[in-house]
């Protein structure tokens, strides 16, 4: 065919490059790496080699799913391109896996938190942030990726950036209207910088620092100490399904390429559902658990 392995992950990971982030090329190309010095460098990518590859480098569950994902996004890029002309990567398994459920703050919580006040040099920048977190149940780095423009109070939408690189859009209601109105016009810093959420020096806020208010807060709560703004995106979707949203409508907002994705939520609205039959089903309603069986 003409292309040596090393030529292969390469054009493969300039293709992810231009796709995806950086952290995905980092990590393909370790996993990859890896395969190019189980073959000495030779393009063979039999199945026995593969299995060879998993064995050696897969040595926990995680890892062995994590490198056989690699493995078939590469087989698959490889194929496209008539490098090869099988996928050898059909007869491996990946492990059984138990995918940890999401943490959610109950609404309560949620409420309690949105409504509590701690001591900050930046409360309206901080309320601001955990308003919109919980409203949108954006990620961490695309509220502090959005910009002044991306903003349109008149609507309640935001145009956000998500992961690679697509667009989608995110409501949000009245409560962080306010929030974003006050911090906007009374705190945030004069600035060239176009981020809508600012550190003291007038730069666009980093995650970490996001991480950090949500941290604080939760803690002068009394909350559990792993609250995170990951937890206020899983709150979010949580509370929206717990409402009666439809799962397709979580998954848009979500910014969740596959449904499949999002149907981990559907344990937490488990009592939703329980309601909905008992009210509407004539043999549904939950036994009680004191009455005596017959005789």
């Amino acid at each position: 065919m003409g292309k040596s392995l090393d030529e292969a992950i390469q054009s493969f990971l300039d293709h992810l490059a231009a796709r995806g982030s950086q952290h995905t090329v980092r990590s393909y190309g370790a996993d990859l790496n890896q395969l190019a010095a189980v073959t000495d460098g030779e393009f063979n990518l039999s199945e026995a080699v593969l299995r060879r590859y998993l064995r050696e480098h897969g040595t926990t569950p995680i890892t062995r799913a994590r490198k056989l994902s690699s493995l078939r996004s590469f087989v698959k890029f490889c194929r496209q391109n008539g490098w090869i002309t099988h996928d050898p990567t059909e007869a491996l398994e990946a492990p059984y896996r138990r995918r940890e459920l999401p943490k959610a703050l109950s609404q309560n919580q949620a409420e309690n938190l949105l409504e509590s006040a701690p001591k900050s040099q930046t409360p309206l920048r901080d309320r601001a942030l955990l308003e919109l977190a919980y409203a949108t149940g954006m990620r961490a780095s695309e509220i502090t990726s959005i910009n002044l423009r991306d903003l349109d109070f008149k609507t309640g939408r935001l145009i956000v950036l998500g992961k690679g690189n697509k667009e989608r859009i995110v409501l949000f209601g009245s409560e962080a209207t306010h929030a974003l109105r006050a911090y906007i016009e009374k705190e945030r810093p004069m600035s060239n910088d176009p981020a809508v959420f600012l550190g003291p020096k007038g730069t666009r806020l980093t995650t970490r620092t996001l991480q950090n208010v949500v941290r604080r807060w939760a803690h002068a709560l009394g909350l559990p100490a792993d609250v995170s703004p990951h937890t206020l995106r899983h709150s979010f979707a949580t509370h929206l399904l717990d409402g009666g949203a439809d799962l397709k409508t979580v998954q848009q907002l979500l910014g969740h390429e596959n449904l499949a994705t999002t149907q981990i939520y559907t344990h937490v609205s488990i009592d939703r559902l329980r309601d909905s039959v008992a009210q509407a089903h004539p043999r549904g309603k939950s036994p009680n658990p004191d009455a005596k069986p017959p005789s």
